[in-house]
């Protein structure tokens, strides 16, 4: 466990790292040198391609973990196939993707023809991203997630605000900027291949007869039903970005999401925790330890709700002062209560747990096709209906409301079939503490004319008095435990140096 610990703190650092470049990014350099069509269509081209890659990847990024424990001595073999396997995955859609290149076109013709003129850019990036993602899962059944947490949220993060620096300064046009991007994820992949040879994790060979007929049989089958799934859930977290898009506008959008992206930091210690914790859950289910795997489900929703809801409620808190820094906060502070909407969806992830990495690598893992594909039809519904309705506010309200009725759903399922339950005391618990703190900080404190001064008192406030409670009231001890032993290490190395 002191290796997952390690993993899971340096991924976490690197995603918070992550976040601030990415906060630089879309809440400052965006809105600074972009005008509000202009990040719309960005982003827009960016969100388009991120849903291709479960698509073209055919699903063979959960294989991997799952079937990772079983190719001992076969590694290498079976990381080229996987390989082989998503450029494969690629061709299909990119061919399906010109195919149907009429339909797609129509879909943005009238509210925001611009983003027709770069859709090969999103392909481009769809195939590096796709081939990052393979590796990435494969660098995670070795428990090796920090320096590819980097890669994937620091540096590419770093490479697109230069590329965009690049246009600010004036050395290449628009049309360049936007097939810059494709080149960047292309750096970003040069950088994972890279640290794994570096790391002695990549090789490529031909020589696949150690992977036998019936081994490739059950990887292909669980890949391609586990695809659906995967697909379906971004599917759920994307497409209302691409629906404001279409039926509203590209500068709807860039105002859609600079509020999104403010919100999707709560989510930051979710996504770390699910990459360590998915290859213990898969062996744990290898050997069938189901008792083990029950306790991480209960522990792992206490500590991201922990986690998690101090990041919203602070957020929360300060987010007119957030928006003070974002470049043109007129136009872009009409996403306010997208961010509160998101957020509570966010919470609702935490608050379910790995509810999700269980079903996957369960033996029950084709309901979660059947959940994901009702969820998709669902939001798609949802955002047809409630877009018109609210604008940028519908589509936010359209993603909670898929969210929480999706985590719903894998709740009972698990509870169901496993007997499972992530719920305890604690959680309510830490509920509590998280709406006092809020209100403490929020109807008892001042609010002071400059902007920092204002943030910093009211964020010690918050962040003093939940941390307090949640240690008076015991939320999680073992968490307590191991904060107080990293303190303990990091003092100790200071004062040796």
């Amino acid at each position: 466990m002191n290796k997952i610990a390690k993993q899971s703190l340096l991924t976490t650092l690197f995603a918070y790292l992550g976040v601030v470049v990415g906060y630089f990014n879309v809440l400052w350099l965006l809105p600074f040198v972009l005008e509000p069509e202009q990040v719309g269509l960005f982003k827009t081209i960016q969100d388009l391609a991120i849903l291709l890659v479960p698509f073209a990847q055919l699903g063979v990024g959960n294989g991997i973990t799952r079937f990772f424990p079983l190719v001992e001595g076969s590694k290498f073999s079976f990381l080229t196939q996987t390989l082989a396997v998503g450029v494969f995955g690629f061709l299909l859609i990119a061919w399906l993707f010109l195919l149907f290149q009429d339909t797609v076109v129509s879909v943005f013709a009238r509210n925001s023809p611009d983003v027709n003129d770069f859709l090969l850019v999103a392909l481009l990036i769809t195939l590096f991203s796709l081939l990052s993602t393979i590796l990435e899962s494969f660098c995670r059944s070795y428990l090796k997630v920090a320096i590819p947490s980097f890669i994937r949220d620091v540096l590419l993060r770093l490479l697109i605000a230069v590329l965009v620096l690049g246009y600010y300064f004036k050395f290449y046009s628009f049309y360049y900027l936007m097939w810059g991007l494709g080149w960047v994820y292309l750096l970003a992949l040069l950088a994972m291949v890279g640290y794994m040879m570096r790391s002695k994790l990549f090789q490529l060979t031909l020589n696949w007869q150690n992977l036998d007929g019936k081994f490739r049989k059950s990887f292909f089958s669980y890949s391609f039903v586990t695809l659906l799934g995967t697909a379906g859930a971004l599917l759920i977290m994307k497409i209302d970005s691409l629906m404001v898009s279409s039926l509203i506008g590209l500068d709807a959008n860039a105002v859609y999401i600079i509020g999104f992206s403010i919100a999707v930091v709560i989510e930051m210690p979710r996504r770390a925790i699910s990459q360590v914790i998915m290859p213990v859950i898969s062996e744990k289910f290898a050997a069938n330890q189901l008792d083990d795997i029950h306790l991480i489900y209960r522990k792992v929703a206490v500590n991201q709700l922990l986690i998690c809801l101090l990041i919203f409620i602070l957020i929360w808190l300060n987010i007119d002062n957030l928006y003070h820094f974002v470049p043109n906060r007129e136009i872009y502070q009409a996403g306010k209560w997208v961010v509160f909407l998101i957020g509570i969806g966010k919470i609702t992830d935490a608050l379910f747990s790995v509810n999700s990495e269980i079903i996957v690598f369960s033996r029950f893992y084709l309901f979660n096709i059947t959940a994901t594909l009702i969820m998709c039809v669902a939001v798609i519904l949802f955002n047809l209906w409630l877009i018109p309705i609210w604008g940028i506010e519908g589509a936010a309200l359209a993603s909670l409301i898929a969210m929480f009725l999706y985590n719903l759903i894998k709740f009972i399922y698990v509870k169901v079939r496993l007997g499972f339950n992530p719920f305890s005391i604690e959680l309510f618990k830490i509920l509590l503490i998280g709406s006092v703190s809020w209100s403490v900080a929020h109807f008892l404190l001042p609010r002071l004319e400059n902007v920092l001064f204002d943030m910093a008192l009211k964020s010690t406030v918050l962040v003093s008095s939940y941390v307090v409670a949640a240690k008076f009231w015991e939320v999680s001890p073992e968490t307590e435990s191991w904060a107080r032993e990293r303190a303990k290490h990091i003092w100790s190395n200071i004062k040796k140096n």
